[in-house]
């Protein structure tokens, strides 16, 4: 048979057999080629993803080394010149000569006063806010007021100074004031701490107006901390008879603490940098008073109100202040990571 004839006599079926085959393995290949290329995508764009979010790191990290390098060579000056009498040294002089005498005790005292004092007055209050938003309050009014609270939040810090120099102030130096300085004048230790006179501008007030400005930071983190807590444990302990205190405090608060903190250490940064507000109503006193109605300073309230007058050591002294806030702000914001790693492991081990 002539290789015509086979062709001609060859089954039609098988043909069309062999050609599908032959695609089938065309095909195949085209489709592993095209997984290959897919797979050498997705490599290479999360290849550029993580450098994209390394370098972002890398970012924060420059920044902030570069923030500390700028505030130690503008502070150099002021740092060789007073050493560390500058930290326990209250005269602040810049117009002194032939070399001025300046310290940083005052600025310190106000700092670290006006903060207490704030998270004094603010940490109960924004709990108890808090609690009442996430247990007691009708559900008609929980809506105002935590609109409320958010506002607080978002109102710039010059408006709350304003507001403490023309209406709070004038109201505590006529009312509030006198009427504690009568009340503790005879008794020892607290009437050099409520002494007069009645000032517009102290650091009591300084206090008050930044224990406001951080009470919506306390109390929304601390609701939604609260409102993570899983229904069955409060269920369960209202079913045992718990009254609401007690399961705020055995049960709510514990299993919430670790947020709880982390918030009240956000209002504690927050206070202790405020300047805006601090600068309006503290009276920028480099004088230590015991009262907390006489007139003060802290380290913000310095900055701002000097820094765009000051020239030479007077300049380089007030960087130097700028470098003892970023110190003790990062001192707080370690203290309290640490602190919370250590509630974080208790609670492991307790579980």
């Amino acid at each position: 048979m002539s290789l015509s004839e086979a062709k001609n006599n060859h089954d039609p079926g098988e043909a069309d057999l062999s050609d599908i085959a032959i695609e089938d393995v065309g095909a195949a290949s085209v489709d592993k080629n095209d997984r290959a290329r897919a797979l050498a995508s997705f490599k290479r764009d999360d290849r550029v993803f993580y450098w994209l979010t390394r370098l972002s790191a890398l970012c924060v990290l420059a920044i902030l080394g570069g923030i500390i390098l700028t505030l130690i060579v503008g502070a150099w000056p002021a740092m060789r010149t007073f050493g560390f009498e500058f930290l326990w040294t209250q005269r602040w002089a810049p117009q002194l000569k032939p070399e001025p005498i300046l310290g940083a005790l005052g600025p310190l005292y106000g700092t670290m006063l006006t903060s207490f004092l704030a998270m004094l007055i603010a940490v109960p209050v924004g709990l108890g806010i808090a609690i009442f938003l996430t247990e007691l309050c009708p559900q008609t009014l929980r809506h105002p007021i935590s609109l409320a609270i958010e506002l607080l939040a978002g109102v710039p810090s010059i408006i709350y100074g304003m507001w403490g120099f023309f209406v709070l102030g004038p109201f505590l130096a006529d009312t509030f004031q006198p009427a504690m300085i009568a009340t503790f004048q005879h008794i020892p230790v607290l009437n050099s701490i409520f002494a007069g006179p009645p000032s517009y501008l102290s650091l009591f007030n300084a206090s008050l107006v930044l224990a406001i400005m951080i009470l919506p930071f306390i109390t929304a983190i601390s609701r939604e901390v609260f409102n993570t807590v899983p229904p069955m444990l409060k269920e369960s302990a209202y079913g045992l008879g718990c009254t609401t205190w007690e399961v705020m405090r055995h049960v709510v608060i514990p299993y919430t603490r670790v947020g709880v903190v982390g918030g009240i250490m956000l209002a504690l940064g927050r206070a202790l940098g405020e300047t805006m507000a601090v600068t309006f109503i503290i009276g920028n006193s480099f004088r230590i008073s015991s009262s907390l109605f006489a007139p003060g300073t802290t380290i913000s309230a310095a900055i701002a109100s000097e820094f765009a007058e000051s020239d030479g050591l007077h300049q380089s002294s007030l960087i130097l202040l700028g470098l003892l806030l970023f110190v003790l702000t990062l001192f707080v914001l370690t203290a309290a990571r640490l602190l919370l790693m250590r509630l974080e492991r208790r609670e492991g081990v307790a579980s």
